[in-house]
C-alpha cells in the first residue's frame, strides 16, 4: 500500500449495510472477480460496472452495518475500490476490511462534502483526504500502527506469513 494515493470518488449515503454492498443472494459465489461484479447492486445495479479501478468510495455514517460477512469487503476489493472514506464504520465490518487490505479513514463530517466523480487524494500517514477538484482538505482519524503494518502488508494473512517466514517458522 502506498503512502499517498489517488482516485475518482463514488458519494453514497448514511448506513450503507453490508447487504447493500453485497446482496446476500450472491453469498455461494466463490470467485473474486464475479463477487466484485455484483458490489453495491443494493445501492445501485450498476454500480460495479461502472466503477474507476482504485476509485475511493466516501460515505456518511454507518458504513458496513449490518451482518458480520466478509463479503462486503471482499466484494469491494474485488470491484476495485482503493478505499473507503466515512463518518463511521460498522465495527466489526471496519475489523474485516483492515484484515482484508481495504484502506479505511474514519473521517468527521464528510458525508455530503464530496461529490461522484471528483478527484480525490489520500494521504494515509497524515490521514489527509483532499479533493482535487475543489483544493479543500478534510482531517480524518489517523490509522493506528498495527492497523496499518497489516494494510502495509496486503491484508492480516500476508502479515502472518511474512512474519513466520521473518522468524524461520515456515519450514
Amino acid at each position: 500500500m502506498k503512502e499517498k494515493f489517488a482516485g475518482q470518488a463514488l458519494a453514497l449515503g448514511n448506513n450503507i449495510d453490508t447487504d447493500q454492498i453485497y446482496p446476500g443472494r450472491y453469498l455461494a459465489l466463490t470467485n473474486p472477480e464475479e463477487i466484485g461484479s455484483h458490489c453495491l447492486e443494493g445501492v445501485d445495479e450498476g454500480i460495479a460496472r461502472k466503477f474507476p479501478k482504485g476509485g475511493i468510495i466516501v460515505a456518511g455514517t454507518n458504513f458496513g452495518c449490518g451482518s458480520s460477512r466478509e463479503h462486503a469487503a471482499i466484494a469491494l476489493l474485488n470491484m476495485g475500490a482503493g478505499a473507503v472514506v466515512a463518518e463511521s464504520f460498522a465495527r466489526i465490518f471496519y475489523r474485516n476490511a483492515i484484515n482484508l487490505g481495504l484502506p479505511l479513514l474514519v473521517c468527521k463530517g464528510i458525508g455530503g462534502k464530496v461529490e461522484s466523480g471528483q478527484n480525490l487524494e489520500i494521504n494515509m500517514t497524515a490521514g489527509v483526504l483532499k479533493n482535487l477538484d475543489t483544493g479543500e482538505q478534510h482531517q480524518c482519524e489517523t490509522i493506528g500502527e498495527y492497523a496499518m503494518s497489516i494494510l502495509e502488508a496486503g491484508g492480516i494473512k500476508p502479515l502472518f506469513i511474512k512474519r513466520i517466514k521473518e522468524e524461520g517458522h515456515d519450514s
